[in-house]
């Protein structure tokens, strides 16, 4: 029988002490237990305390914590966090289907930082998207960094997994949907478009954009004006850029 303070690769863990001095303050909290090193200090375990919202503590002695930690800076403490339970793609064409309202998806397309993942689902909940696509590889997933990222946002938002974008983008098809792609070198201004009906967005990549295959997939491709020298944005300014206009139309 395994040690209950062995790794195991199924728990999600996180360590450091401001990210989780700073997921303990948020609405709704993912943290489950926080293990703290034995030897750590009692003005930071008393801090610990004063904002662990009744959850459980548990003081471990150097080797015990030293495995559980496998190699990771701590700072001395680590939180085990709830595992993010995702949706399937019916059921969040459900979900706006008893909304009675055109389905409005986004499509991630290898979005790999956490931090951009995290914002661009901040901005998809409060525009108004009723859910996330992911791909199953070359993709960040829900992480306690990308919790973090969105402020909270993922236990808002209904998020799903797919094994192949291209294959879903085609089911969405099937089901009557409309593709936007984001795209610099786009013939369209993303204001400019017809968002009434059931569309998806795909946004690419932080540096190199949509996949051609993907792109190949769009039946539009839309573009943000941009005045400046500076001929590109982060992915998630721009992806909360063109979910503010689909918004925005849609709702005129």
């Amino acid at each position: 029988m395994k040690n209950r303070y062995e790794k195991n690769r199924t728990e999600n863990l996180i360590y450091g002490r401001n990210v989780i001095l700073e997921l303990l303050e948020l609405d709704k909290c993912i943290i489950e237990e926080i293990y703290v090193h034995s030897g750590i200090e009692k003005s930071f375990f008393k801090e610990l305390m004063l904002n662990s919202k009744s959850i459980k503590i548990i003081e471990l002695d150097k080797q015990k914590f030293e495995t559980m930690s496998d190699g990771q800076k701590t700072q001395g403490v680590i939180a085990k966090i709830t595992p993010y339970k995702y949706s399937s793609l019916d059921e969040i064409l459900n979900y706006a289907k008893n909304k009675e309202e055109d389905p409005f998806l986004l499509v991630l397309d290898e979005i790999e930082d956490p931090n951009n993942l995290g914002a661009i689902i901040r901005s998809a909940e409060v525009f108004g998207v009723h859910g996330v696509i992911l791909p199953k590889r070359r993709s960040s997933h829900i992480s306690a960094s990308v919790f973090k990222a969105s402020a909270g946002a993922v236990s808002h938002i209904k998020i799903c997994i797919v094994n192949n974008l291209n294959s879903t983008i085609d089911d969405l098809k099937k089901e009557g949907f409309w593709i936007y792609g984001s795209d610099i070198n786009a013939s369209e201004f993303s204001y400019k478009v017809d968002y009434k009906r059931s569309i998806a967005l795909v946004v690419g990549n932080e540096g190199k954009g949509i996949s051609r295959l993907t792109k190949e997939k769009c039946d539009i491709l839309v573009k943000i004006p941009m005045y400046g020298k500076i001929k590109c944005l982060n992915a998630s300014v721009a992806a909360g850029i063109l979910m503010y206009d689909i918004n925005r139309i849609r709702n005129t």
